[in-house]
């Protein structure tokens, strides 16, 4: 054996040696070497396991929750044989740090997270559990909110709810250091009264410590959901999503469900309400606060008439830009003649917007569809004018719910997956596994940090 390949042999088992103790240092988790874990990216066990939100941390990586129903995998527990909140930690390369779960026996499902002005993390959802990590089940399922330490440690667990169905869908931190939480109720006893009928929006404050200060219902007499809630800057909140109802807070409806968004006051008084859509069916799912005080929304919608035009057939994409008291500046719709429909949104550091969802058209402004469903990216500018698409996934269903611009202003999208193949690099788990992908500020899949040397 000659010198030279002895100091590759020496190297090589330097390198093995130091990946053996990263592997050490985070049982449990996926740590694999870092060239194969920069190009995976599902992540889950033998069951269906998705992301529905994701947030860029303090240290540069990333955090993700959704739901496992896998017990295996990368899913190293679940309390109880249903779904749990799941909760990933990667790092900045888009490697699996941690992972945790979080529920009972009954169904848990976190759809929002947000890292907290301590480090730490809370995560809003819905439990049907009463035993695990959840206690104070009011009857069916509730909303459930959970603060985690920095490392994935429970804090404290709220359910909140009455003897009906209610749900949380979006969670901020407030001015005070408490929590805002947004979603939907079928209840009037337990922690609900103001009860509208039929289903309404309905929104909590608590405290830092997850002490309820203050709940809110608002709608008609049909149903109302919000899907969507910021901060604004005198201390209020701006909540978005949809109404059926023309009667009690909701005014102006133009036929089954629109977009509809309120403005309420820091003690949950309402400000003012707007309606958008025609008269088939609209929903706003995510709400973004613009650089110029107004708001972008996008969802999906049926119609082609009212408020909306250039439906292309079946269900479009909808995105709307309203000033800050809701005046309605432009709208646009996306997508094809299958079903196309919008998850969230974000404005980009040009003044544009991204848009996350999910496609099964293969025409129209859609190319590059994989298969069944795959997930959409659209690019806009900032008067909605379509600047680049990315159909995300393989031949089977894909799903896009979360997107991101990252401190380094590539985008960064979570989802779900039932591919192998396509863009989905593996190993593929189960019968749904959570997705994360980074892509380029032209749309093109790249690798987390990929200007690192290998």
């Amino acid at each position: 054996m000659n010198s030279n390949t002895l100091v590759k042999a020496g190297l090589l088992a330097l390198l093995f040696t130091a990946f053996s103790k990263i592997n050490a240092q985070f049982p449990g988790t996926s740590i694999v070497p870092l060239k194969e874990m920069k190009m995976r990216n599902v992540f889950g066990g033998t069951s269906y396991d998705g992301m529905a939100s994701v947030t860029q941390t303090s240290d540069g990586g990333y955090i993700t929750a959704g739901d496992a129903r896998s017990s295996n995998g990368d899913v190293t527990i679940n309390q109880g044989g249903n779904s749990d909140f799941w909760v990933t930690k990667y790092d900045k390369r888009g490697r699996l740090i941690w992972q945790k779960t979080y529920g009972g026996t009954g169904d848990d499902t976190a759809r929002s997270i947000i890292q907290t002005a301590d480090g730490g993390y809370a995560v809003a959802g819905d439990s049907s559990s009463n035993n695990g990590n959840a206690s104070g089940n009011h009857g069916s399922s509730d909303m459930w909110i959970i603060k985690i330490s920095s490392s994935g440690a429970l804090q404290w667990q709220r359910s909140l709810g009455g003897s009906n169905l209610d749900n949380a869908f979006s969670i901020v931190q407030s001015t005070d250091g408490g929590y805002a939480v947004a979603g939907r109720t079928e209840s009037n006893d337990g922690n609900v009264s103001g009860y509208h009928g039929g289903v309404d929006l309905w929104v909590v404050k608590l405290s830092s410590t997850g002490t309820l200060q203050w709940q809110k219902t608002f709608g008609g007499t049909d149903g109302e959901v919000a899907n969507s809630i910021i901060t604004t800057a005198d201390g209020g909140y701006t909540i978005a999503g949809y109404t059926r109802s023309n009667d009690g807070d909701a005014s102006g409806n133009h036929g089954l469900n629109d977009f509809w968004i309120i403005k309420i006051n820091s003690a949950g008084t309402l400000q003012w309400q707007r309606t958008y859509g025609g008269t088939n069916a609209e929903i706003a799912n995510s709400l973004f606060a613009t650089v110029d005080g107004g708001y972008a929304l996008a969802g999906y919608t049926r119609s082609n008439n009212g408020d909306v035009s250039g439906n292309h057939g079946n269900i479009d994409i909808w995105v709307i830009k309203i000033s800050n008291t809701g005046v309605l500046q432009w709208q646009k719709t996306f997508g094809g003649i299958g079903n196309d429909q919008a998850e969230s949104i974000i404005q980009t550091t040009d003044g544009g917007y991204a848009v996350a969802g999910t496609t099964s058209s293969i025409d129209g402004d859609i190319s590059g569809n994989h298969g069944s469903q795959d997930g959409w990216i659209i690019k806009i500018s900032s008067s909605g004018i379509l600047e680049w698409q990315k159909a995300l996934g393989g031949t089977d269903t894909d799903s896009a719910y979360s997107i991101i611009q990252s401190a380094n202003s590539t985008y960064v999208v979570a989802g779900g997956s039932s591919s192998t193949d396509g863009d989905i690099v593996g190993p593929a788990n189960g019968l749904t596994d959570a997705f994360i992908l980074n892509l380029d500020t032209n749309g093109n899949i790249v690798r987390f940090y990929d200007d690192v040397t290998l």
